[in-house]
């Protein structure tokens, strides 16, 4: 029996995989993914935490509305993870490494 995953039930044929910088480890990532998909896909659902109260935090609307999925892109602080696109050899940071 062939597995039913979304890339085949949607026949999508996404190029190879390329790697990101996740606090210091590499993690691979598919074309087209965003930051906080490539976050997911690594098994990583909350990367910060509030200001009071510490706590847990990771996406929350996933269009951009909210900050609760800020990371640092490329040393650039406060890019909201659910609207960035992951590019190859990206650095990210969480703030919780």
């Amino acid at each position: 029996m062939t597995r039913r995953t979304p890339l085949r039930l949607a026949r999508a044929a996404p190029g190879p995989a390329f790697t990101v910088t996740l606090d210091g480890r590499e993690i691979p990532v598919l074309p087209g993914r965003t930051v906080a998909a490539a976050l997911w896909s690594a098994g990583v659902v909350s990367w910060r935490t509030t200001r009071t109260g510490g706590e847990p935090r990771g996406v929350f609307c996933g269009i951009g509305v909210c900050f609760d999925c800020l990371v640092t892109v490329n040393g650039r602080p406060g890019q909201r993870a659910c609207v960035v696109e992951a590019r190859p050899g990206d650095v990210i940071e969480t703030g919780e490494s």
